[in-house]
C-alpha cells in the first residue's frame, strides 16, 4: 500500500512538471534570486549601519543594544527589499496561475489536497521559547545595567551565568505562580470532582 501511495506521488509529481514546467522553473528561478537578494541585502546592511561602527567592530565592542537593534533592523530591511516584493510576486503569481487553470485542473488539486488533510502531520518544535528566553535575558542585563556594556568589559562567565539566572528568575516568576494556580484548581475543582457524593 505505501508502495502504490509512492508511485501516486511520483506520477503526480511527473504529471505536475511536464504539465507546468515553466511556472515551476520561474518559481525556483524566483526562489533563488530571493535568497540571494536576502545575502546582498545583509551584506549591504552590515556596510551601511552605524551599529557595529559600519562593520569594523569586534565581537568584544558589541552590545546587548546593538545585537537587539540590528535584528530588528536588518529584518526590516529584508521585508522592505525581499520579503514584500517576493510575497507580490509569488502572491500576484499564483492567483494569475491558478484563475488561468481549467476546472478539471482545479477540481484535480482540490480533490488532492482533501486526501492529504486525512493525513497524519508531525510537527517540529517552534522556536518560540528561545525568542522568549532571549527577550528576558535582554531585561535581566537591562536590569543588572549591563545592556548597553560592550561584551569584552566583563568575562565570557558574566553572560553565560546571566543567561542561567535569567532561567532562575523566570522559573521563579512564572514557576510559583503557577503552582498557586494548580493548587487553587486541584483543591476547588479536580478534589470536589473525586470524591463519591
Amino acid at each position: 500500500m505505501e508502495n502504490n501511495d509512492e508511485i501516486s506521488e511520483k506520477q503526480l509529481w511527473k504529471r505536475i512538471w511536464s504539465e507546468f514546467r515553466i511556472p515551476l522553473l520561474v518559481v525556483i528561478l524566483a526562489g533563488i534570486c530571493a535568497i540571494i537578494g536576502g545575502l546582498l541585502v545583509l551584506f549591504w546592511f552590515i556596510r551601511i549601519t552605524p551599529l557595529g561602527y559600519y562593520g569594523t567592530a569586534t565581537i568584544g565592542l558589541w552590545r546587548m543594544n546593538w545585537v537587539v537593534g540590528f535584528m530588528i533592523l536588518l529584518i526590516l530591511f529584508e521585508l522592505l527589499f525581499v520579503g514584500v516584493p517576493a510575497g507580490l510576486f509569488f502572491g500576484l503569481g499564483g492567483y494569475l496561475w491558478w484563475r488561468n487553470l481549467t476546472l478539471e485542473k482545479k477540481q484535480f488539486f482540490k480533490d488532492r489536497e482533501k486526501k492529504k488533510t486525512h493525513r497524519k502531520q508531525e510537527y517540529g518544535g517552534g522556536g518560540g521559547f528561545g525568542f522568549f528566553m532571549f527577550i528576558f535575558y535582554c531585561i535581566y542585563l537591562a536590569f543588572d545595567s549591563h545592556y548597553n556594556a560592550p561584551f569584552g568589559s566583563e568575562p565570557y562567565t558574566y553572560w553565560v551565568y546571566a543567561w542561567f539566572l535569567t532561567i532562575m528568575w523566570l522559573l521563579i516568576y512564572v514557576g510559583i505562580p503557577a503552582a498557586i494556580i494548580l493548587l487553587i484548581v486541584y483543591f476547588t475543582y479536580w478534589r470536589k470532582r473525586r470524591t463519591p457524593e
